[in-house]
C-alpha cells in the first residue's frame, strides 16, 4: 500500500478519502503569518479551524494544501489544524510566480536539493514533510526563472517520487510548454497534474493533455475566468468521453486571506461568490452534475478514487 506525507506523518492512500486537491488554509506572503500576523485578523486560527470542521462535517476527509513559501506556508499552523478539526493535510514545497532578486541567480540543482530536502527531512525544521511539489507559469508561458524552478521540480521528483501539481494558464495553452520542459527532464507525466485547467472551456486542448497521461485539477470553483456553470458543463464533456478517473476537482479556496485596509475585503468578496466553502463542489457543482446524468458513483470517484491513483502513480 503505498503512502503520502501529510503534515501529521505518513498516511495511507486508502486513508485519504474524500479529498480536495487544490485548496489553501491560508494566504499571504513569504513570513507574514510569523512576523506581521495582525494583517489575518483577528482570531484567524479559529477561522481556519472552524472552516475545516465544518469541511469534515461535510464529508471533507483530505485536502492539499497548495501553499508554497512564498505564498505563506506555514506548516505548523497547518498541523495544528489538521489535529484540531482531524482532516488530513497534505502540504507542497516547490514556488509560485513571485520569484525575489535574491533567488535569481538559483540553479535548478539548488532547487532541486531544497525541494528535496523538505520532502526527504521536513520543512524548517519542523519534521514536517510535503506530499507534493509544486511549480507554477501564467499568462507569460515559462520564463527563464519559472523553467528554472520548474526543472528543479522536475528532478526533486524522480529523486524521491514525490508528484507535480503545476499552476498553469490555460487560456494560453502554457501548459504545452510546462510539459516539454518535463519531458526534457524524463518526468512520466502519470505524475502530473495541470490545476487551473477549467479556466478554459477547450476540450481539445484538455484532451490533448490527458492524451499525453497528465491529470488535470479542475479548481477555481466557482470561477471568475470561466462561470461555474462553464466549468461544470465541460467537466462533464470530459466525463462523457471516458477520463473521469484522471479528472480532480477543487475549488482553489482559501480560509484566511489578508485583510487590508486600503483594499476590499478579500476574504467578505470571496464568502459572497462561494458561500459554501470547501463544500461548494458537494452542494452546488455535483448536484448539477447528477442533473445531468452523471452517476453517483461516478460522482464519488472524482474526488476518492481520482486523488488516491494520482499518488499511487496510476
Amino acid at each position: 500500500m503505498a503512502t503520502v506525507n501529510s503534515v501529521l506523518g505518513s498516511l495511507y492512500t486508502d486513508k485519504l478519502g474524500f479529498t480536495l486537491m487544490h485548496e489553501h488554509i491560508m494566504v499571504s506572503s513569504a513570513g507574514i503569518p510569523q512576523v506581521y500576523d495582525r494583517l489575518l485578523g483577528d482570531g484567524y486560527m479559529e477561522r481556519v479551524v472552524q472552516g475545516l470542521k465544518k469541511a469534515k462535517t461535510g464529508g471533507i476527509d483530505t485536502i492539499v494544501d497548495a501553499t508554497t513559501h512564498d505564498l505563506g506556508r506555514d506548516v505548523t499552523l497547518l498541523a495544528e489544524a489538521s489535529r484540531r478539526s482531524g482532516v488530513n493535510i497534505i502540504a507542497v514545497t516547490g514556488w509560485w510566480l513571485e520569484i525575489p532578486r535574491f533567488l535569481i541567480g538559483v540553479s535548478a540543482d539548488q532547487f532541486s536539493d531544497l525541494f528535496t530536502r523538505e520532502i526527504e527531512e521536513g520543512i524548517a525544521g519542523t519534521g514536517i514533510k510535503a506530499g507534493l511539489l509544486k511549480a507554477a507559469s501564467d499568462f507569460a508561458g515559462v520564463t527563464p526563472n519559472e523553467d528554472k524552478v520548474l526543472r528543479g521540480v522536475a528532478r526533486a521528483h524522480r529523486r524521491t517520487g514525490i508528484p507535480i501539481m503545476l499552476h498553469s494558464y490555460s487560456p494560453g495553452q502554457v501548459g504545452r510548454q510546462q510539459i516539454a520542459i518535463l519531458r526534457e527532464e524524463g518526468v512520466d507525466l502519470r505524475h502530473v497534474k495541470l490545476d487551473h485547467s477549467n479556466d478554459t472551456t477547450d476540450v481539445e486542448y484538455l484532451t490533448w493533455i490527458l492524451e499525453q497521461g497528465c491529470y488535470l485539477g479542475l479548481d477555481r470553483y466557482p470561477g471568475q475566468i470561466t462561470s461555474s456553470q462553464a466549468r461544470t458543463r465541460m467537466m462533464k464533456a470530459l466525463i462523457d468521453a471516458g477520463w473521469a478517473h484522471r479528472l480532480l476537482p477543487s475549488h482553489d479556496h482559501a480560509l484566511v486571506w489578508l485583510q487590508l485596509e486600503g483594499l476590499p475585503m478579500l476574504e467578505e468578496e470571496k464568502k459572497k461568490r462561494n458561500p459554501h466553502g470547501y463544500l461548494y463542489m458537494k452542494k452546488v457543482v455535483f448536484p448539477q452534475l447528477k442533473e445531468m446524468g452523471v452517476p453517483e458513483v461516478t460522482l464519488n470517484r472524482l474526488c476518492v478514487d481520482g486523488p488516491r491513483n494520482f499518488f499511487e502513480g496510476k
